[in-house]
Protein backbone atom coordinates (compact mmCIF):
# COMPACT_ATOMS: atom_id res chain seq x y z
CA UNK A 1 0.00 0.00 0.00
CA UNK A 2 2.83 2.38 0.79
CA UNK A 3 4.49 1.71 -2.66
CA UNK A 4 1.25 2.40 -4.46
CA UNK A 5 0.83 5.66 -2.61
CA UNK A 6 4.35 6.72 -3.49
CA UNK A 7 3.77 6.05 -7.14
CA UNK A 8 0.58 8.01 -7.07
CA UNK A 9 2.29 11.04 -5.59
CA UNK A 10 5.15 10.90 -8.09
CA UNK A 11 2.72 10.59 -11.00
CA UNK A 12 0.80 13.56 -9.72
CA UNK A 13 3.91 15.71 -9.53
CA UNK A 14 4.80 14.91 -13.15
CA UNK A 15 1.47 16.32 -14.37
CA UNK A 16 1.18 19.76 -15.80
CA UNK A 17 -0.18 22.45 -13.57
CA UNK A 18 -3.40 22.70 -15.62
CA UNK A 19 -4.10 18.99 -15.27
CA UNK A 20 -3.25 19.18 -11.57
CA UNK A 21 -5.84 21.92 -10.95
CA UNK A 22 -8.45 20.02 -12.94
CA UNK A 23 -7.83 16.81 -11.01
CA UNK A 24 -7.99 18.68 -7.70
CA UNK A 25 -11.35 20.20 -8.61
CA UNK A 26 -12.75 16.82 -9.71
CA UNK A 27 -11.43 15.06 -6.63
CA UNK A 28 -12.82 17.77 -4.31
CA UNK A 29 -16.25 17.55 -5.88
CA UNK A 30 -16.27 13.76 -5.52
CA UNK A 31 -15.16 14.04 -1.88
CA UNK A 32 -17.93 16.53 -1.08
CA UNK A 33 -20.49 14.22 -2.64
CA UNK A 34 -19.42 10.89 -1.15
CA UNK A 35 -17.37 11.52 1.95
CA UNK A 36 -18.95 10.60 5.32
CA UNK A 37 -17.39 13.71 6.93
CA UNK A 38 -19.33 16.94 6.38
CA UNK A 39 -17.71 19.80 4.61
CA UNK A 40 -16.54 22.43 7.08
CA UNK A 41 -18.69 25.58 6.82
CA UNK A 42 -17.06 28.79 5.84
CA UNK A 43 -16.72 31.64 8.30
CA UNK A 44 -19.54 33.43 6.50
CA UNK A 45 -21.82 30.44 6.97
CA UNK A 46 -20.88 30.16 10.63
CA UNK A 47 -21.80 33.82 11.19
CA UNK A 48 -25.15 33.28 9.47
CA UNK A 49 -26.00 30.22 11.62
CA UNK A 50 -25.19 31.57 15.10
CA UNK A 51 -28.58 33.32 15.73
CA UNK A 52 -30.39 30.05 15.00
CA UNK A 53 -28.13 28.10 17.36
CA UNK A 54 -28.51 30.75 20.07
CA UNK A 55 -32.30 30.64 19.77
CA UNK A 56 -32.28 26.83 20.12
CA UNK A 57 -30.05 27.12 23.20
CA UNK A 58 -32.31 29.74 24.83
CA UNK A 59 -35.42 27.66 24.08
CA UNK A 60 -33.87 24.58 25.71
CA UNK A 61 -32.90 26.57 28.79
CA UNK A 62 -36.42 28.03 29.03
CA UNK A 63 -38.07 24.61 28.85
CA UNK A 64 -35.77 23.17 31.50
CA UNK A 65 -36.36 26.22 33.71
CA UNK A 66 -40.14 25.91 33.36
CA UNK A 67 -40.08 22.24 34.28
CA UNK A 68 -37.72 22.55 37.24
CA UNK A 69 -39.19 25.84 38.40
CA UNK A 70 -42.74 24.55 38.30
CA UNK A 71 -41.80 21.43 40.19
CA UNK A 72 -39.87 23.25 42.90
CA UNK A 73 -42.39 26.15 43.16
CA UNK A 74 -39.80 28.87 42.68
CA UNK A 75 -41.29 30.62 39.68
CA UNK A 76 -43.06 33.91 40.50
CA UNK A 77 -46.30 32.80 38.87
CA UNK A 78 -46.25 29.34 40.43
CA UNK A 79 -47.55 30.14 43.91
CA UNK A 80 -48.75 27.06 45.83
CA UNK A 81 -52.51 27.11 46.26
CA UNK A 82 -55.46 26.81 43.95
CA UNK A 83 -53.78 28.76 41.13
CA UNK A 84 -52.29 26.86 38.18
CA UNK A 85 -48.94 27.46 36.51
CA UNK A 86 -48.17 27.77 32.82
CA UNK A 87 -47.44 24.10 32.22
CA UNK A 88 -50.54 23.05 34.13
CA UNK A 89 -52.68 25.28 31.96
CA UNK A 90 -51.18 23.75 28.82
CA UNK A 91 -51.71 20.22 30.11
CA UNK A 92 -55.28 21.08 31.18
CA UNK A 93 -56.11 22.45 27.72
CA UNK A 94 -54.76 19.23 26.18
CA UNK A 95 -56.97 17.15 28.48
CA UNK A 96 -54.14 15.15 30.04
CA UNK A 97 -54.75 16.17 33.66
CA UNK A 98 -56.15 13.69 36.17
CA UNK A 99 -59.56 14.86 37.44
CA UNK A 100 -60.87 14.07 40.94
CA UNK A 101 -64.07 15.01 42.79
CA UNK A 102 -65.29 15.19 46.38
CA UNK A 103 -68.74 15.80 47.91
CA UNK A 104 -69.03 17.32 51.39
CA UNK A 105 -72.27 18.00 53.28
CA UNK A 106 -72.01 20.63 55.98
CA UNK A 107 -74.75 19.90 58.51
CA UNK A 108 -74.79 23.21 60.37
CA UNK A 109 -77.00 24.45 63.15
CA UNK A 110 -79.13 26.68 60.92
CA UNK A 111 -78.98 24.82 57.60
CA UNK A 112 -77.41 21.99 55.60
CA UNK A 113 -75.19 22.68 52.61
CA UNK A 114 -73.62 20.52 49.94
CA UNK A 115 -70.29 21.57 48.49
CA UNK A 116 -69.06 19.40 45.63
CA UNK A 117 -65.58 20.13 44.30
CA UNK A 118 -63.85 19.36 41.02
CA UNK A 119 -60.04 19.26 41.15
CA UNK A 120 -57.30 18.27 38.78
CA UNK A 121 -53.98 16.86 39.84
CA UNK A 122 -51.07 18.95 38.61
CA UNK A 123 -48.78 17.04 36.24
CA UNK A 124 -45.90 19.12 37.59
CA UNK A 125 -46.06 18.92 41.39
CA UNK A 126 -49.01 16.51 41.92
CA UNK A 127 -50.83 19.14 44.03
CA UNK A 128 -54.60 19.45 43.69
CA UNK A 129 -55.85 22.49 41.81
CA UNK A 130 -59.47 23.64 42.21
CA UNK A 131 -61.42 23.89 38.96
CA UNK A 132 -65.09 24.17 39.91
CA UNK A 133 -67.53 23.77 42.78
CA UNK A 134 -71.22 23.34 43.55
CA UNK A 135 -72.86 25.10 46.51
CA UNK A 136 -76.48 24.44 47.50
CA UNK A 137 -78.13 24.88 50.89
CA UNK A 138 -81.41 23.93 52.49
CA UNK A 139 -83.05 25.02 55.74
CA UNK A 140 -83.63 24.28 58.57
CA UNK A 141 -80.52 22.57 59.94
CA UNK A 142 -80.32 18.85 60.64
CA UNK A 143 -80.50 19.44 64.39
CA UNK A 144 -84.02 20.84 63.91
CA UNK A 145 -85.18 17.27 63.18
CA UNK A 146 -84.00 15.94 66.56
CA UNK A 147 -87.41 14.39 67.16
CA UNK A 148 -87.84 13.08 63.60
CA UNK A 149 -84.49 11.68 62.40
CA UNK A 150 -85.98 10.00 59.31
CA UNK A 151 -87.28 13.32 58.05
CA UNK A 152 -83.93 14.89 58.90
CA UNK A 153 -82.10 12.45 56.63
CA UNK A 154 -84.67 13.02 53.90
CA UNK A 155 -83.89 16.75 54.00
CA UNK A 156 -80.45 15.90 52.59
CA UNK A 157 -81.73 13.98 49.56
CA UNK A 158 -82.04 17.14 47.47
CA UNK A 159 -78.40 17.95 48.19
CA UNK A 160 -77.27 14.48 47.07
CA UNK A 161 -79.29 14.77 43.86
CA UNK A 162 -77.61 18.07 43.05
CA UNK A 163 -74.19 16.53 43.72
CA UNK A 164 -75.00 13.65 41.35
CA UNK A 165 -75.77 16.17 38.62
CA UNK A 166 -72.44 17.93 39.25
CA UNK A 167 -70.14 14.89 39.32
CA UNK A 168 -69.85 12.90 36.05
CA UNK A 169 -71.68 9.58 36.28
CA UNK A 170 -68.53 7.59 35.52
CA UNK A 171 -66.85 9.21 38.55
CA UNK A 172 -69.60 8.54 41.12
CA UNK A 173 -68.04 5.35 42.45
CA UNK A 174 -64.64 7.02 42.86
CA UNK A 175 -65.92 10.21 44.49
CA UNK A 176 -65.80 10.30 48.31
CA UNK A 177 -68.93 11.50 50.09
CA UNK A 178 -68.83 12.80 53.66
CA UNK A 179 -71.21 14.59 55.98
CA UNK A 180 -69.77 16.45 58.93
CA UNK A 181 -72.18 17.83 61.48
CA UNK A 182 -71.06 20.88 63.44
CA UNK A 183 -72.24 22.63 66.58
CA UNK A 184 -75.95 22.02 65.95
CA UNK A 185 -75.55 18.30 66.65
CA UNK A 186 -72.86 18.85 69.27
CA UNK A 187 -75.46 20.71 71.33
CA UNK A 188 -78.08 17.92 71.11
CA UNK A 189 -78.42 15.11 73.65
CA UNK A 190 -76.28 12.13 72.58
CA UNK A 191 -79.15 9.77 71.81
CA UNK A 192 -80.90 12.25 69.53
CA UNK A 193 -77.69 13.16 67.71
CA UNK A 194 -76.86 9.47 67.14
CA UNK A 195 -80.35 8.75 65.82
CA UNK A 196 -79.90 11.46 63.19
CA UNK A 197 -76.46 10.15 62.23
CA UNK A 198 -77.79 6.60 61.84
CA UNK A 199 -80.50 7.70 59.42
CA UNK A 200 -78.00 9.71 57.37
CA UNK A 201 -75.75 6.63 57.14
CA UNK A 202 -78.65 4.67 55.63
CA UNK A 203 -79.13 7.44 53.08
CA UNK A 204 -75.43 7.44 52.20
CA UNK A 205 -75.27 3.65 51.88
CA UNK A 206 -77.92 3.87 49.15
CA UNK A 207 -76.03 6.59 47.25
CA UNK A 208 -73.71 5.82 44.31
CA UNK A 209 -70.80 7.71 45.86
CA UNK A 210 -67.81 6.26 47.70
CA UNK A 211 -68.58 5.95 51.43
CA UNK A 212 -67.40 4.05 54.49
CA UNK A 213 -67.93 4.05 58.26
CA UNK A 214 -66.19 7.43 58.53
CA UNK A 215 -68.43 9.21 56.03
CA UNK A 216 -70.96 10.41 58.62
CA UNK A 217 -69.76 12.01 61.85
CA UNK A 218 -69.91 14.98 64.17
CA UNK A 219 -66.87 17.11 63.39
CA UNK A 220 -64.62 18.30 66.16
CA UNK A 221 -64.45 22.08 66.53
CA UNK A 222 -60.66 21.97 66.10
CA UNK A 223 -61.01 20.40 62.65
CA UNK A 224 -63.62 22.99 61.74
CA UNK A 225 -61.16 25.76 62.59
CA UNK A 226 -58.20 24.17 60.80
CA UNK A 227 -60.19 23.35 57.66
CA UNK A 228 -61.60 26.91 57.51
CA UNK A 229 -58.12 28.37 57.93
CA UNK A 230 -56.81 26.11 55.16
CA UNK A 231 -59.66 27.14 52.84
CA UNK A 232 -58.97 30.85 53.24
CA UNK A 233 -55.22 30.54 52.77
CA UNK A 234 -55.58 28.06 49.90
CA UNK A 235 -57.92 30.36 47.99
CA UNK A 236 -55.68 33.37 48.67
CA UNK A 237 -52.57 31.41 47.60
CA UNK A 238 -50.89 32.06 50.95
CA UNK A 239 -49.58 28.51 51.51
CA UNK A 240 -46.16 27.20 50.60
CA UNK A 241 -44.04 30.12 51.79
CA UNK A 242 -41.50 30.21 54.57
CA UNK A 243 -43.02 30.38 58.05
CA UNK A 244 -46.48 31.67 58.86
CA UNK A 245 -45.87 35.37 58.22
CA UNK A 246 -47.66 35.31 54.90
CA UNK A 247 -50.71 33.40 56.06
CA UNK A 248 -54.07 34.88 57.00
CA UNK A 249 -55.89 34.49 60.32
CA UNK A 250 -59.41 33.06 60.10
CA UNK A 251 -62.39 33.95 62.30
CA UNK A 252 -65.42 31.75 61.68
CA UNK A 253 -68.71 32.63 63.39
CA UNK A 254 -71.25 29.84 62.99
CA UNK A 255 -74.63 29.38 64.59
CA UNK A 256 -73.58 27.12 67.47
CA UNK A 257 -69.83 27.69 67.76
CA UNK A 258 -67.03 30.03 66.75
CA UNK A 259 -63.40 29.37 65.82
CA UNK A 260 -60.24 31.47 65.81
CA UNK A 261 -57.27 30.10 63.85
CA UNK A 262 -53.89 31.53 62.86
CA UNK A 263 -50.24 30.58 62.39
CA UNK A 264 -48.38 32.12 65.35
CA UNK A 265 -45.35 34.26 64.61
CA UNK A 266 -44.57 35.31 68.19
CA UNK A 267 -42.40 32.91 70.19
CA UNK A 268 -44.44 33.68 73.31
CA UNK A 269 -47.52 32.08 71.77
CA UNK A 270 -45.59 28.99 70.73
CA UNK A 271 -44.10 28.73 74.21
CA UNK A 272 -47.09 29.54 76.42
CA UNK A 273 -50.13 28.29 74.49
CA UNK A 274 -51.59 25.01 75.67
CA UNK A 275 -50.29 22.11 73.58
CA UNK A 276 -53.82 21.05 72.53
CA UNK A 277 -54.28 24.45 70.86
CA UNK A 278 -51.24 24.09 68.57
CA UNK A 279 -51.39 21.73 65.61
CA UNK A 280 -48.91 20.79 62.92
CA UNK A 281 -50.27 21.45 59.44
CA UNK A 282 -48.39 20.29 56.33
CA UNK A 283 -49.34 21.58 52.90
CA UNK A 284 -47.44 22.30 49.70
CA UNK A 285 -44.05 21.32 51.13
CA UNK A 286 -44.59 23.62 54.11
CA UNK A 287 -45.06 22.62 57.74
CA UNK A 288 -46.57 25.13 60.16
CA UNK A 289 -47.66 25.29 63.76
CA UNK A 290 -51.25 26.54 63.69
CA UNK A 291 -53.18 27.83 66.70
CA UNK A 292 -56.89 27.08 66.76
CA UNK A 293 -59.55 27.29 69.44
CA UNK A 294 -63.22 26.41 69.06
CA UNK A 295 -65.91 27.65 71.43
CA UNK A 296 -69.12 25.69 71.63
CA UNK A 297 -71.99 27.92 72.68
CA UNK A 298 -70.42 31.09 71.27
CA UNK A 299 -71.88 30.79 67.81
CA UNK A 300 -74.23 33.66 67.01
CA UNK A 301 -77.49 31.73 67.51
CA UNK A 302 -76.30 29.91 70.63
CA UNK A 303 -75.06 33.19 72.13
CA UNK A 304 -78.34 34.91 71.22
CA UNK A 305 -80.21 32.21 73.09
CA UNK A 306 -77.87 32.48 76.07
CA UNK A 307 -78.23 36.24 76.32
CA UNK A 308 -82.01 36.14 75.86
CA UNK A 309 -82.43 33.60 78.63
CA UNK A 310 -80.47 35.67 81.12
CA UNK A 311 -82.91 36.65 83.85
CA UNK A 312 -85.40 34.05 82.61
CA UNK A 313 -85.94 30.42 83.59
CA UNK A 314 -84.13 27.91 81.38
CA UNK A 315 -87.35 26.17 80.32
CA UNK A 316 -89.29 29.36 79.62
CA UNK A 317 -90.78 29.84 76.14
CA UNK A 318 -91.87 33.48 76.49
CA UNK A 319 -88.83 35.73 76.86
CA UNK A 320 -88.45 39.41 77.74
CA UNK A 321 -85.01 40.85 77.10
CA UNK A 322 -83.26 44.19 77.57
CA UNK A 323 -81.40 43.53 74.31
CA UNK A 324 -84.62 43.66 72.28
CA UNK A 325 -86.48 46.85 71.36
CA UNK A 326 -89.74 47.52 73.30
CA UNK A 327 -91.72 47.50 70.03
CA UNK A 328 -91.03 43.76 69.62
CA UNK A 329 -93.80 41.67 71.16
CA UNK A 330 -94.01 37.88 70.86
CA UNK A 331 -91.55 37.47 67.98
CA UNK A 332 -91.31 33.74 67.19
CA UNK A 333 -87.75 32.44 67.04
CA UNK A 334 -86.60 28.82 66.69
CA UNK A 335 -83.17 27.42 67.44
CA UNK A 336 -81.95 23.86 67.96
CA UNK A 337 -85.45 22.42 67.94
CA UNK A 338 -86.92 24.87 70.47
CA UNK A 339 -89.26 27.75 69.67
CA UNK A 340 -89.42 30.92 71.76
CA UNK A 341 -91.68 33.98 71.79
CA UNK A 342 -89.37 36.96 72.25
CA UNK A 343 -90.38 40.44 73.38
CA UNK A 344 -88.66 43.59 74.52
CA UNK A 345 -88.30 44.38 78.24
CA UNK A 346 -91.40 44.66 80.41
CA UNK A 347 -92.91 48.18 80.63
CA UNK A 348 -91.11 49.02 83.88
CA UNK A 349 -87.71 48.44 82.20
CA UNK A 350 -88.51 49.83 78.74
CA UNK A 351 -86.25 52.68 77.57
CA UNK A 352 -87.34 55.64 75.45
CA UNK A 353 -85.33 58.45 73.89
CA UNK A 354 -86.81 61.95 74.09
CA UNK A 355 -87.02 63.66 70.72
CA UNK A 356 -87.82 67.34 71.08
CA UNK A 357 -90.39 68.99 68.87
CA UNK A 358 -90.34 72.44 67.28
CA UNK A 359 -90.08 73.77 63.75
CA UNK A 360 -93.31 72.02 62.76
CA UNK A 361 -92.14 68.75 64.37
CA UNK A 362 -93.98 67.00 67.15
CA UNK A 363 -91.96 65.80 70.09
CA UNK A 364 -91.96 62.07 70.76
CA UNK A 365 -90.45 59.27 72.75
CA UNK A 366 -88.59 56.80 70.58
CA UNK A 367 -88.33 53.26 71.96
CA UNK A 368 -84.71 52.13 72.03
CA UNK A 369 -82.43 49.48 73.51
CA UNK A 370 -80.11 50.74 76.22
CA UNK A 371 -76.82 49.65 74.61
CA UNK A 372 -74.84 49.84 77.84
CA UNK A 373 -77.33 47.60 79.63
CA UNK A 374 -77.41 45.16 76.72
CA UNK A 375 -73.62 45.05 76.42
CA UNK A 376 -73.40 44.23 80.13
CA UNK A 377 -75.67 41.25 79.58
CA UNK A 378 -73.56 40.11 76.63
CA UNK A 379 -70.29 40.54 78.56
CA UNK A 380 -71.72 38.53 81.42
CA UNK A 381 -72.52 35.69 79.01
CA UNK A 382 -69.11 35.78 77.25
CA UNK A 383 -67.05 36.24 80.44
CA UNK A 384 -64.84 33.27 81.23
CA UNK A 385 -65.71 31.42 78.03
CA UNK A 386 -62.89 32.70 75.79
CA UNK A 387 -59.17 32.03 76.15
CA UNK A 388 -57.69 35.24 74.77
CA UNK A 389 -54.66 34.67 72.48
CA UNK A 390 -51.54 36.82 72.73
CA UNK A 391 -52.65 40.36 71.71
CA UNK A 392 -49.55 40.85 69.59
CA UNK A 393 -50.58 38.00 67.27
CA UNK A 394 -53.81 39.48 65.91
CA UNK A 395 -53.20 43.20 66.38
CA UNK A 396 -50.01 43.39 64.31
CA UNK A 397 -50.38 45.86 61.44
CA UNK A 398 -49.24 43.27 58.92
CA UNK A 399 -51.57 40.56 60.25
CA UNK A 400 -54.45 40.06 57.83
CA UNK A 401 -57.66 38.71 59.36
CA UNK A 402 -60.50 37.23 57.34
CA UNK A 403 -63.80 36.97 59.19
CA UNK A 404 -66.70 35.13 57.58
CA UNK A 405 -70.02 33.35 58.06
CA UNK A 406 -72.21 35.44 60.44
CA UNK A 407 -69.60 38.21 60.61
CA UNK A 408 -70.21 38.73 56.90
CA UNK A 409 -73.98 38.24 57.10
CA UNK A 410 -74.60 40.80 59.82
CA UNK A 411 -72.27 43.35 58.24
CA UNK A 412 -74.13 43.10 54.93
CA UNK A 413 -77.59 43.19 56.53
CA UNK A 414 -76.73 46.37 58.40
CA UNK A 415 -75.14 47.94 55.31
CA UNK A 416 -71.51 48.03 56.42
CA UNK A 417 -70.32 46.22 53.27
CA UNK A 418 -71.59 45.28 49.85
CA UNK A 419 -73.38 41.91 49.92
CA UNK A 420 -71.73 40.80 46.68
CA UNK A 421 -68.19 42.14 46.82
CA UNK A 422 -67.72 42.26 50.60
CA UNK A 423 -65.31 44.74 52.12
CA UNK A 424 -63.13 45.77 55.04
CA UNK A 425 -64.57 46.80 58.42
CA UNK A 426 -62.85 47.82 61.64
CA UNK A 427 -63.86 46.48 65.03
CA UNK A 428 -64.91 50.04 65.94
CA UNK A 429 -67.31 50.10 62.99
CA UNK A 430 -68.98 46.97 64.33
CA UNK A 431 -69.39 48.71 67.68
CA UNK A 432 -70.79 51.87 66.08
CA UNK A 433 -73.21 49.76 64.05
CA UNK A 434 -74.34 47.99 67.23
CA UNK A 435 -75.05 51.29 69.00
CA UNK A 436 -76.91 52.70 66.02
CA UNK A 437 -78.97 49.54 65.63
CA UNK A 438 -79.93 49.64 69.31
CA UNK A 439 -81.19 53.21 68.85
CA UNK A 440 -83.28 52.31 65.80
CA UNK A 441 -86.66 50.58 66.21
CA UNK A 442 -86.78 47.93 63.49
CA UNK A 443 -89.38 45.17 63.60
CA UNK A 444 -87.87 43.54 60.50
CA UNK A 445 -84.51 43.04 62.23
CA UNK A 446 -85.50 42.47 65.87
CA UNK A 447 -82.19 40.84 66.87
CA UNK A 448 -79.73 43.08 65.02
CA UNK A 449 -78.88 45.12 68.12
CA UNK A 450 -78.17 41.98 70.15
CA UNK A 451 -76.21 40.23 67.38
CA UNK A 452 -73.96 43.20 66.60
CA UNK A 453 -73.36 43.81 70.31
CA UNK A 454 -72.33 40.18 70.75
CA UNK A 455 -69.94 40.39 67.77
CA UNK A 456 -68.39 43.55 69.23
CA UNK A 457 -67.91 42.00 72.68
CA UNK A 458 -66.54 38.76 71.21
CA UNK A 459 -63.96 40.60 69.11
CA UNK A 460 -62.87 43.10 71.75
CA UNK A 461 -63.30 41.38 75.10
CA UNK A 462 -63.00 37.81 73.88
CA UNK A 463 -60.25 37.86 71.25
CA UNK A 464 -58.60 41.09 72.41
CA UNK A 465 -58.79 42.95 69.09
CA UNK A 466 -58.22 46.68 69.20
CA UNK A 467 -60.98 48.97 67.90
CA UNK A 468 -58.87 50.10 64.94
CA UNK A 469 -58.09 46.55 63.78
CA UNK A 470 -59.45 45.81 60.31
CA UNK A 471 -61.29 42.66 59.28
CA UNK A 472 -61.68 41.42 55.72
CA UNK A 473 -65.29 40.34 55.28
CA UNK A 474 -65.95 38.16 52.24
CA UNK A 475 -68.35 35.36 51.42
CA UNK A 476 -66.30 34.16 48.46
CA UNK A 477 -62.69 34.33 47.31
CA UNK A 478 -62.04 34.09 43.59
CA UNK A 479 -65.63 32.89 43.12
CA UNK A 480 -65.35 30.07 45.69
CA UNK A 481 -67.28 29.82 48.96
CA UNK A 482 -65.35 30.36 52.17
CA UNK A 483 -66.18 27.18 54.04
CA UNK A 484 -64.40 24.51 56.04
CA UNK A 485 -65.79 22.04 53.49
CA UNK A 486 -63.04 22.83 50.96
CA UNK A 487 -60.35 22.08 53.53
CA UNK A 488 -62.15 18.86 54.46
CA UNK A 489 -62.39 17.80 50.79
CA UNK A 490 -58.70 18.44 50.28
CA UNK A 491 -57.86 16.42 53.40
CA UNK A 492 -60.05 13.48 52.35
CA UNK A 493 -58.61 13.34 48.84
CA UNK A 494 -55.09 13.38 50.22
CA UNK A 495 -55.59 11.00 53.15
CA UNK A 496 -58.80 9.06 52.46
CA UNK A 497 -62.17 9.07 54.26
Amino acid sequence: MQTANAFTVIGFLKMSSVRQRKLIEETGAAWDAHSSSPKQPSSRQRKANWPKRFFIFVACVAVVTLILGSYTNVLPWNIPGHATNVLDNIAYSLGIQKHVYAVIIDAGSTGSRVLAFAFHESVIDKNLKLDDELFVQVKPGLSSFADNPVKGAESLQELLDRAKAFVPREEWGHTPLAMKATAGLRLLPGDKANALLDEVRKLFDASPFLTNENSVAIMDGVDEGLFSWFTVNFLMDRLGGSGGDGTVAALDLGGGSTQITFAPTDHTTLKEARSELLHKVSAFRQSLSVYTNSYLGLGLMAARKGVLLQGNKSDVKEIHSDCVNPIINGKEWTFSGSTYLVSGPPPDRAVYQEIKGGANKVGEKKPIVDWKRCSQLVRAYVAGKVEKPQPVELNRKDRTINAFSYYFDRATEFGLIDPFSGGVVTVKQFEDAAKKSCETPNAEQPFMCLDLTFITVLLQDGFGLKPEKSLNLYKKIDGHEISWALGAAFHILQNGL
